[in-house]
């Protein structure tokens, strides 16, 4: 979905918003319930399952309880970009909640889990890279592994690799571990 928003006969029929013009139509109610902002255009959000639930649930429950006095773990909350403001299934921004006025505009660790969206979440680094965000976790859930992607350059992330069952992702910026088999342990699929 992401390459056809840089398709050039996409590109020329959008209509772009800033994410100024976004933050105005949230204030006044006229954003959609379940959209966010990504290169300037607005799009839906997918339901999500059990499984994708439960994933996202036991990463942001390990997190907080690893991180709870210098990390703040938001699960679907924004960040907010140049052009795009995502909602990431579990993000890790350094502070506390109290010490934002506004959405975080980086990360140390931004997870999407994805069960039917791959592609779009692999497309989706080049968005987290250039707004500095540290590392970059996909939880390839049919795969049953972590697709970590780490020293973020520009355009996308200089180092990318594949961790699986039987094997633990230790976080290169904050002290947290996952295990995969873990992770993966008494899912349904």
């Amino acid at each position: 979905m992401i390459a056809q928003l840089k398709a050039p006969g996409f590109h020329q029929r959008a209509l772009p918003l800033s994410v100024a013009a976004w933050h105005g139509m949230i204030r006044d109610n006229l954003a959609p319930a379940r959209a966010e902002l990504i290169r300037g255009v607005i799009i839906e959000k997918m339901s999500k399952s059990i499984l994708h639930t439960q994933v996202s649930d036991y990463l942001a429950e390990l997190f907080k309880d690893a991180l709870r006095t210098t990390h703040w773990v938001r699960k679907e909350d924004p960040l907010t970009f140049a052009d795009s403001e995502p909602e990431p299934d579990v993000s890790v921004v350094a502070g506390h909640r109290q010490d934002f006025q506004k959405h975080p505009t980086t990360a140390a660790l931004v997870v999407e889990v994805s069960i039917s969206t791959l592609a779009d979440d692999r497309e989706m680094a080049e968005i987290y890279a250039e707004a500095g965000v540290e590392e970059y976790w996909i939880v390839n859930v049919p795969a049953r592994c972590i697709e970590v992607h780490r020293q973020p350059a520009g355009t996308g992330y200089a180092a990318v690799e594949s961790i699986g069952v039987g094997q633990s992702v230790q976080c290169a910026s904050l002290p947290v571990s996952v295990d995969v088999t873990a992770l993966f342990a008494g899912l349904a699929g």
